[in-house]
């Protein structure tokens, strides 16, 4: 089994409205990248050693500043 943090179906319904809409470009899936800014502040992991399954640590980084 994975150490990894997701976030469940009934979690994620509740946050969709606080997400901002696509306009044009798409944009990366809400669940990876919240799921992996979540797992690296439970761990007191830095940005750079997020694992790859929640994507670039870039995009998480600038994702939770914004």
């Amino acid at each position: 089994m994975s150490d990894l943090f997701w976030l469940t179906d009934a979690q994620m319904a509740r946050l969709k409205p606080f997400f901002p809409k696509s306009h044009g470009k798409p944009r990366v899936d809400g669940r990876r990248v919240l799921s992996g800014i979540i797992f690296i502040n439970r761990n007191g992991l830095r940005w750079r050693d997020a694992p790859a399954a929640y994507g670039p640590h870039k995009t998480l980084y600038s994702r939770s500043k914004r």
